[in-house]
């Protein structure tokens, strides 16, 4: 099982399960989702960035373990697009692009069996954003992406976090999303100017609380 920790300390999802994180920009989306990977002690985590560099999410995750040892790998599908040429480092893998989907799903297998190999046997997996995808591909070519993707988390009785930017996508195409993920994290601007959280799919839904 894999427990969340806040703001759902009660809450413990079966392997497998994927949850779609969506809200407006702004909202605190990706922290929630880094914070959620970072409560998974003892986990494999895998982060595959279409926003940032490897080494900017491999900071920023490795800034929330308070020096705990972890087993960390980021798919950047940044820095080669961007042109440029990053050193090497162990825990960064490189697609060629966001379009590069079938690099990002070898990339992520890779991932999954080194950390196997070295006994790790439960997984927490963010990707950060699908809203990136949505603006190099169709829906129908990041749907059938997904759906491998979100296939080999449940196979690897992983757990994963899809962030989008709902407002920036029709009812239509997140309505197709959804079909993809067992739940959903659900962020908007709470009315202080911060932002409020509730779970939804899995399990009963919450109510909203600040984050």
């Amino acid at each position: 099982m894999y427990s969340i920790g806040e703001p759902f300390p009660e809450t413990e999802l079966n392997p497998g399960t994927n949850l779609l994180v969506a809200g407006p920009p702004m909202t605190g989306k990706r922290r929630l989702a880094f914070d959620v990977l970072a409560h998974g002690d003892g986990d494999g985590i895998i982060i595959v960035t279409t926003k940032s560099t490897g080494e900017q999410v491999l900071s920023d995750y490795e800034s929330r373990l308070d020096g705990r040892d972890s087993f960390i790998g980021v798919v950047d599908c940044v820095s080669k697009q961007q042109g440029m040429s990053p050193q090497r480092v162990e825990s960064v893998e490189f697609a060629s692009s966001p379009v590069d989907m079938t690099g990002i799903g070898i990339k992520l297998s890779e991932f999954l069996q080194r950390f196997y190999d070295s006994g790790v046997r439960s997984n927490r997996i963010a990707f950060d954003s699908l809203s990136t995808l949505l603006m190099y591909s169709n829906l129908q070519t990041v749907f059938r992406f997904l759906h491998v993707f979100t296939g080999r988390v449940q196979s690897a009785e992983a757990f994963g976090l899809f962030v989008i930017d709902s407002s920036a996508h029709d009812a239509q195409t997140m309505s197709t999303l959804r079909q993809l993920f067992d739940g959903e994290i659900e962020v908007r601007e709470a009315e202080d100017g911060g932002s409020e959280v509730r779970l939804k799919g899995v399990g009963p839904t919450t109510d909203w609380q600040l984050l």
